[in-house]
């Protein structure tokens, strides 16, 4: 079973069976030649198709219980990856599962509206509201959970990407299992790369660092949702509050914070052509599939920080997939 090793300060609910692996992208690494290439695979897991938010769910749902809630509340855009999987830990753990979801990226498609994640949410028989355009989440958020509590229910929100504090503990977790895994393997990371959205899992990985007091890989993210500025902010911010729960009090200066936004695009959730080549680079070579989202504009990332040599040579660099294949079906109107 994968282990907490948080757990002298914080209880998870376990929800992902054992450690997700990690394995080398042998095909990919002989094209690329002076770096290797090594997946953390957190996107097959037990539950829900898989994905990073079921860690930082895990010490979502705990607190959760540990408040006495019976319901999940939370929010995201209509293809969030953090909702179906919200929805699947709510299953799992015999909790009511409501989603309020808003329209974030201009796609308007039959198959974007209907299919991937808001399919399956229909599926796992949870109480989905879509909002108006341009309408304030935290309005009908705050509405819904005033009304839930009218209806004697004890709802527990959590905010998009589950990414507070107590959420990034998941990825806290995650940094020790990534240094124990490669103790085992005899094998020095020299990076960890990961997609930056709403900052929890960049945010959870750095404080881990900070919480294991060891030199470590250099932790990078691509931003996928706001640019290069507001992500690194939002990221420190996380980042702190995350490494002082842990009782991590010293310095954290913004200059540890990498993030780089030359890979998002037009916006969030809008493809990109560096994305779809990267996409079926690793689906040609490895049968691995990105999603569009996140882990897509991710890999295009890391591919073009490769081919300008941001990575001195030699370099054994861990990409961890995020999960969220099952947006493709939504995007089946847009492979370009």
């Amino acid at each position: 079973m994968k282990k907490n090793y948080l757990e002298h300060k914080y209880q998870a609910y376990p929800l992902i069976g054992n450690p997700t692996g990690i394995h080398a992208l042998s095909n990919l690494n002989r094209q690329l030649k002076d770096v290797q290439v090594y997946l953390k695979r957190d996107d097959v897991m037990d539950i829900g198709l898989g994905g990073n938010k079921l860690r930082k769910l895990e010490y979502l749902i705990q607190d959760a219980i540990n408040q006495g809630a019976d319901t999940l509340l939370t929010t995201g855009g209509v293809q969030s990856n953090h909702a179906r999987l919200t929805a699947a830990a709510a299953a799992r753990a015999g909790m009511h599962c409501e989603l309020v979801l808003s329209q974030p990226v201009p796609i308007d498609t039959l198959n974007y509206n209907n299919n991937g994640n808001i399919l399956l949410e229909k599926i796992m028989g949870v109480t989905v509201q879509i909002i108006p355009k341009g309408a304030t989440v935290q309005t009908f958020l705050d509405a819904r959970c005033t009304e839930l509590i009218a209806e004697g229910k004890k709802p527990y929100v959590m905010p998009m990407g589950g990414s507070n504090p107590v959420g990034c503990l998941g990825y806290a977790n995650c940094y020790m299992e990534i240094m124990e895994q490669s103790r085992q393997m005899n094998m020095a990371f020299s990076h960890i790369l990961v997609p930056n959205g709403s900052s929890g899992t960049h945010a959870g990985l750095l404080a881990g660092q900070k919480f294991a007091a060891q030199a470590g890989p250099e932790i990078r993210s691509y931003a996928v949702l706001a640019d290069e500025v507001q992500t690194k902010k939002a990221t420190l911010e996380k980042t702190i509050a995350t490494a002082n729960l842990l009782g991590y009090t010293e310095m954290i200066h913004d200059t540890e914070v990498f993030v780089n936004d030359a890979y998002r695009g037009e916006g969030y959730g809008i493809p990109t052509s560096s994305m779809w080549r990267a996409l079926r680079l690793l689906a040609q070579t490895e049968g691995i599939f990105l999603d569009p989202v996140y882990s897509g504009k991710a890999f295009a990332g890391m591919l073009g920080d490769i081919e300008q040599q941001k990575f001195p040579k030699g370099s054994n660099i861990l990409f961890i997939m995020t999960g969220g294949t099952a947006g493709l079906f939504a995007y089946q109107d847009l492979v370009g």
